[in-house]
C-alpha cells in the first residue's frame, strides 16, 4: 500500500484536538506493550486525567482480569468482555457492572460452556485463553499472545463459533465470542451516560476512540475521530475500514503521542 487512508496523527489540525471531549480505547497492544502497560502509557493517562479529560477502557478482556487494572489506573472505567461488564471506582470501592441480568448470564453460561467445547473438539490446536476463568459472558480462544493459529484456524474457529449463534470478533490475541447484541460501542454508550451524564450519540464527533487492530473496525466506523496506534499497520491487509489517523508509535508509545497533542491543545485552550 503506497498511500494509507489514514492520515499521521501529528497532522490532527489543532482545533480538533482541543474539541475532544473524552477518549475511549483499547487495552492490548494499544495501551499495552509486551501484556504490560508501559511507564509512558501510564504517564499518559494521568496527564489526561490532569487535563480533565475522561478517559474509559473497552476491552474484550474479562471482569477478572480488568479488575486490578480498574482499581490502579487513572482511569474513568474499563468496560470488558466486549461491553458486557463495566467495572469503575466508587470511593475506596470497586462496582462491577452488567449488561446483562443474571438470570440470562446463567441461561448463557451452558451455552458459552458448549460452543467451547464444540471449538477445542472441532479445530486442532485451538486453547482457551489463560484468562479463561475470569469470564463471566463470553469466551476467548488464545491465536496471538501465548498460542499461535494461522489464518485458517482462526476462521474455523469463528465459523465454530457462529454456527453456535454466537457473536464472534478477532482481536490481536484472541478470538472472542459471546451470546446477546452488546459490543464495544453500546458498552462504550451505557458508561459514558451511566457515569458522566451524557449522551454519547450526541457527542460522538467529540470523542476519540484509539484501537490497534481488524476487531477495532466497529468503533473505527462509530467514531468520525478515531486514532489506530501504529502497529494497525501490520493488520493493513485486513482491514476494510481505516481510523480517520494513525500514529507514528506503536502500542502505548502510540497512546502516549495521542495523549500529548490532546493535553498540548488542552492548556492552549486554558491557558
Amino acid at each position: 500500500m503506497n498511500v494509507l487512508p489514514s492520515r499521521p496523527w501529528a497532522a490532527i489540525p489543532p482545533a480538533e484536538a482541543r474539541a475532544v471531549a473524552g477518549v475511549l480505547t483499547d487495552i492490548d497492544d494499544t495501551l499495552t506493550t509486551g501484556g504490560a502497560i508501559t511507564p509512558e502509557a501510564l504517564a499518559a493517562l494521568q496527564g489526561l486525567r490532569a487535563a480533565g479529560l475522561p478517559v474509559i477502557a473497552i476491552t474484550g478482556r474479562p471482569m477478572g482480569w480488568s479488575e486490578p487494572f480498574a482499581r490502579s489506573w487513572p482511569l474513568e472505567a474499563i468496560v470488558a468482555e466486549n461491553g458486557a461488564v463495566a467495572l469503575f471506582r466508587e470511593g475506596d470501592a470497586l462496582r462491577v457492572e452488567y449488561a446483562q441480568d443474571e438470570a440470562t448470564r446463567s441461561r448463557n453460561a451452558a451455552r458459552l460452556r458448549h460452543a467451547a467445547e464444540r471449538v477445542l473438539r472441532e479445530v486442532p490446536g485451538a486453547t482457551l485463553a489463560r484468562d479463561s476463568a475470569g469470564r463471566v459472558t463470553d469466551i476467548a480462544v488464545d491465536h496471538g499472545e501465548f498460542a499461535r493459529l494461522s489464518p485458517q484456524q482462526i476462521v474455523d474457529v469463528v465459523r465454530v463459533m457462529r454456527a453456535e449463534g454466537l457473536t464472534a470478533s478477532v482481536s490481536s490475541i484472541h478470538v472472542n465470542g459471546w451470546l446477546g447484541t452488546h459490543d464495544k460501542e453500546s458498552g462504550a454508550r451505557w458508561i459514558v451516560r451511566r457515569l458522566l451524564g451524557r449522551d454519547l450519540d450526541a457527542e460522538r464527533e467529540r470523542w476519540l476512540y484509539v484501537g490497534d487492530s481488524p476487531n477495532d473496525q466497529r468503533m473505527f466506523e462509530c467514531f468520525p475521530l478515531c486514532a489506530g496506534v501504529g502497529n494497525l499497520l501490520r493488520f493493513a491487509d485486513q482491514l476494510a475500514v481505516w481510523p480517520a489517523y494513525i500514529t507514528l508509535g506503536e502500542r502505548g508509545a502510540g497512546f502516549a503521542e495521542i495523549a500529548q497533542t490532546l493535553i498540548a491543545a488542552r492548556s492552549t485552550t486554558t491557558g
